[in-house]
């Protein structure tokens, strides 16, 4: 229970939900003890008046007692019927309450996992699974809300329940109230293991389920691969097989509960037999009336399915156990990246990296070794090399997705890790080199990092990245919906949308991390035109691996294995006939090959 304690602060916060909640749960139950009372006189009441009526059969007298006692089975079944109503009010009341709480509770709590979530840094999400976190915030999450809101209403109600039923049996008679509750020990430890089986098997189709959803959902997406190399057959096979296992857990879970219910009954019908049987002899010895015995057999009805709910809400709390120490692992977690400085000055744009090294912490990779240059407010850097050799890494470092291990970054003279993050990366627009479109409209995807934007804006910023032809040619231009990832569109044009999507906030910095790649040399040149005019006067980083993209940067960083081998303009590069010189001569072979 420790891993639950997590949920007190929700407690206190909904505190007068719980309360009334209680006093409603205890009301209920009162309402639901009394009827079996009422119902225990009625059937005195006709026992005797039977009698009565017997000795009065032939007399004119007999039609009084007739109208008496009907008149007596009236009231006696209307205030049953007022009382289970009374019931039945004060169980809406505490189930608005306390069920009504496990949903508010629930909703902070997503809000305060995804809340979190986003404050962790990337290096989290490259250590964990989408689909498990996407667990941990839905199922896990529901699981908890089973515990706060039924587990906890049916254990009260259960509690209350028995106390006062329990009272009400021994006040009348002790000896029977015995017999009476001897089997349902024994229907609580059945009930337990039953659940626990259950609970189990249910466990097993979860997974089964989850496999099956995934191998579907991966296959769908590589649905092209599968027909180009006619494997539908094969991946037909491997998914009967996966149904298969799903159909065996469904119906081993199936069988259990066929077995379940019936035990169940059983000891309930034991219960009552009992309490005929003892009831009886009791009778006879004139301990009790045979209202007694109608009185004790509405009790046992009402104490079966509380008894039977005991091992069912276990299960729950030991569910909500193991998915709330699932939360807390990942609420516990700090983020690596932290910002506490309130100052949100204008960028610049000047960065410096003095001896940076880095090593990535979820794979013990060095990205980069003792790198040093500069970048000043205005210019147009490239950085090329090899793939690995550290570029999108560079990239991650100025953007602060990561701190580097050693060495310092500064920007505009203050150290990076000193700066207010959000309003530095506010000013950057970023172009990643693995490109993301949400599934949304075109125009939403653009005006992604911006709280208001005109269509003014939208178009121009779509010119700009030379995607404004491709989308007016839609039939609904730029309210096209695109599919997951951006499907809809081409690679060319995923990238170009991102491009429009950074240069519509006017950065004042700009990083493309290799996002040209799927453009052809006409469209690049059009955009580097664009980039040229919209970036006049503020830094510009492009990453890139063909050199006639970034021929006509200020400055040309070369990477290789995490280290600067070379830096410099194309002419200066050039003539050192180095490593540049050779990737330069390497591209430009075969592009005459491409050619011929």
């Amino acid at each position: 229970m420790k891993h639950l304690r997590f949920l007190n602060k929700y407690f206190y916060k909904y505190k007068w939900w719980i309360i009334p909640g209680v006093f409603f749960v205890i009301i209920s139950n009162i309402f639901g003890v009394i009827p079996a009372q009422v119902i225990g006189h009625a059937f005195n009441l006709i026992t005797e008046n039977i009698q009565i009526y017997g000795l009065f059969n032939g007399f004119e007298r007999s039609s009084i007692v007739y109208d008496i006692f009907s008149t007596s089975l009236f009231y006696f079944g209307l205030l049953v019927l007022v009382l289970y109503l009374l019931r039945g009010l004060f169980l809406f009341f505490m189930r608005q309450t306390i069920i009504l709480m496990s949903r508010h509770i629930e909703f902070d709590m997503k809000n305060e996992i995804y809340a979190h979530y986003q404050k962790l840094s990337l290096g989290f999400y490259r250590r964990n699974n989408t689909g498990d976190l996407m667990n941990r915030a839905t199922e896990d999450v529901n699981r908890v809300r089973m515990y706060v809101g039924p587990a906890i209403m049916y254990t009260i109600n259960t509690a209350v329940l028995f106390v006062l039923v329990i009272y009400a049996m021994f006040r009348v008679n002790a000896t029977l109230a015995i017999w009476c509750l001897l089997p349902l020990p024994i229907l609580v430890v059945i009930i337990y293991f039953v659940n626990t089986m259950i609970n189990q098997k249910s466990e097993q189709i979860q997974e089964q389920l989850s496999k099956l959803s995934s191998f579907v959902q991966e296959r769908f997406s590589g649905i092209r691969v599968i027909k180009s190399y006619v494997r539908e057959d094969y991946t037909q096979k491997i998914f009967a097989a996966e149904s298969q296992g799903y159909k065996d857990n469904a119906m081993g879970l199936v069988k259990v509960q066929a077995l379940f219910y019936p035990t169940m009954l059983l000891l309930v019908g034991l219960s009552t037999i009992l309490t005929i049987y003892i009831g009886g002899i009791q009778v006879i010895d004139g301990s009790i009336t045979p209202g007694n015995i109608a009185e004790f057999i509405v009790y046992v009805n009402q104490l079966t399915f509380p008894v039977s709910m005991l091992g069912w809400v276990t299960t729950l709390i030991q569910r909500a156990a193991a998915s709330q120490k699932r939360i807390n692992e990942f609420l516990q977690l700090q983020p690596d990246i932290v910002s506490r400085n309130i100052e949100i000055p204008q960028l610049n744009g000047n960065i410096k990296f003095e001896h940076v090294n880095f090593v990535y912490p979820d794979t013990g990779i060095q990205a980069l070794k003792d790198v040093s240059f500069e970048i000043e407010q205005g210019q147009f850097v490239a950085i090329i090399g090899r793939t690995g050799s550290g570029k999108s890494t560079l990239a991650n470092l100025i953007m602060r997705m990561y701190d580097a291990n050693n060495g310092e970054i500064t920007v505009d003279g203050a150290k990076l890790d000193g700066l207010n993050l959000n309003n530095y990366r506010s000013q950057i627009g970023f172009v990643p080199q693995e490109v993301f479109l949400f599934s949304d409209t075109i125009k939403n995807n653009i005006a992604f990092g911006l709280d208001q934007v005109t269509d003014h804006e939208i178009n121009t910023a779509a010119k700009n990245a030379a995607v404004y032809h491709n989308i007016i040619d839609f039939e609904l231009k730029f309210e096209t919906m695109l599919g997951e990832r951006g499907i809809t569109l081409s690679g060319g044009q995923k990238q170009r949308v991102s491009i429009a999507r950074a240069l519509i906030k006017e950065p004042r910095m700009l990083i493309f991390d290799d996002c040209l790649s799927a453009v052809d040399t006409r469209t690049e040149e059009e955009i580097l035109n664009n980039l040229s005019r919209v970036m006049k006067g503020k830094t510009s980083i492009l990453i890139a691996h063909r050199i006639s993209t970034i021929k006509n940067a200020d400055k040309i960083i070369v990477l290789d294995h995490g280290r600067i081998i070379e830096q410099g303009n194309h002419t200066q590069l050039l003539e050192l006939d180095g490593a540049y010189a050779e990737m330069y001569r390497n591209q430009l072979l075969e592009e005459e090959r491409q050619t011929n």
